[in-house]
């Protein structure tokens, strides 16, 4: 079983950048995918990001026009998520997200995911 802890988010200006991490704390990290999401207040959970078990393929949706991007360290069992350019609108909590098996048509899947973190708060100010 993994357990998921965010971390990173906080406040920040308009068009600066932050590092969200995801730490798991099971033995089994490099059998998931794993998938950032992101909610924002009064609107449904979204797909932001989504990484495969080596880390050899990364899944994004195609609003992000290369603005974030996804890592991981199977050896440090954690995930990244950098944000660069961030805008108002990506104020959001962010929740790292792991699933045994995704495709690129199921990965915006949540039902896929089997263990979600508890968020991490990110919030852009003009």
């Amino acid at each position: 079983q993994e357990q998921l802890v965010e971390s990173g988010g906080g406040l920040v200006q308009v068009g600066g950048t932050l590092r969200l991490s995801c730490a798991a704390s099971g033995r089994t990290f490099s059998s998931y995918n794993m998938g950032w999401f992101r909610q924002a207040p009064g609107k449904e959970r979204e797909f932001v990001a989504a990484i495969s078990r080596s880390g050899g393929t990364q899944y994004y949706p195609d609003s992000e026009k290369g603005r974030f991007t996804i890592s991981r360290d199977n050896a440090k069992n954690t995930v990244y998520l950098q944000l660069n350019s961030l805008k108002p609108e990506d104020t959001a909590v962010y929740y790292c997200a792991a699933a045994r098996q995704i495709t690129t048509v199921t990965v915006k899947r949540q039902s896929l995911y089997d263990y979600w973190g508890q968020g991490t708060q990110v919030t852009v100010t003009p």
